[in-house]
């Protein structure tokens, strides 16, 4: 499927995976650097390699000075990004060469998994109330909404999220925010942040079963499967459309 599926609806798309661990993630320089050598030789576009100052190590690939895709080791945890991708298999063949690597290169067996991610990340570019826009798309008609029906009232404030259970002993989920760069204090003198946008996630999670012969790979792909089937079924339609529907009718 073309991620322009899901790219036309908004200004930025980003599909992200995240691996949890329960164990600390190995920080030798050797098991580090033989990690990112492999995928670098799987992915030599992506060359550029940095520490930060929270000891999290990085590679990747820039594309006319913006980030583009990114994989990140961090003390418990392991992030693989991928910026408005052309396919969504592109974004997907990256998170799965991880989950293939981490066995064997950084000892994540299934029984260290925590919890494992699947993200769509969804920018609009916004130049407003962030807050307002959020309010009005998605709580317009709902017990929250009549607060703003009496007079001289302005949202300062709406970042709702919803998680849901995808499965009868709640080990997968799915998780539904929005996240407003608008400040309190924005409103009163009606200056708006003109960079950062208006964000909405979607993420399926799930918790591994504890048990032996829980496979890695097939059960990241069920959880991209269900993350897409939801994104057509109910976050575009109940979510993206009226976010885009409010954005559009004040500009």
């Amino acid at each position: 499927m073309m991620a322009n599926s899901f790219g036309s609806f908004c200004d930025g798309l980003f599909v992200d995976m995240c691996v949890n661990t329960q164990l600390e993630l190995p920080s030798g320089r050797e098991t580090v650097l033989a990690f990112f050598e492999r995928l670098q030789k799987q992915n030599p576009e992506m060359n550029n390699f940095a520490r930060r100052e929270s000891g999290e190590y990085v590679l990747e690939q820039e594309n006319e000075g913006q980030r583009c895709r990114w994989v990140s080791l961090e003390t418990d945890r392991i992030i693989v990004g991928c910026a408005d991708p052309d396919t969504m298999e592109q974004a997907y063949s990256l998170h799965n060469q991880v989950l293939e690597l981490i066995p064997y290169m950084l000892g994540v067996s299934a029984l260290d998994i925590d919890a494992m991610d699947v993200t769509f990340a969804m920018d609009f570019d916004y130049r407003g109330n962030h807050d307002e826009v959020i309010a009005e798309a998605l709580l317009n008609t709902s017990g929250f909404g009549a607060l703003l029906e009496a007079s001289e009232t302005r949202t300062v404030s709406c970042c709702p999220s919803m998680v849901i259970a995808l499965s009868e002993d709640s080990r997968l989920q799915a998780r539904v925010a929005t996240e407003s760069r608008s400040t309190a204090f924005d409103p009163r003198g009606e200056r708006y942040k003109t960079d950062d946008p208006l964000s909405l996630y979607f993420a399926v999670r799930r918790y591994p079963k504890p048990e032996p012969g829980f496979d890695v790979l097939a059960a990241y792909q069920e959880q991209c499967r269900i993350a897409e089937n939801m994104m057509f079924d109910k976050i575009i339609p109940h979510f993206v459309q009226p976010l885009s529907s409010a954005i559009a009718q004040r500009r």
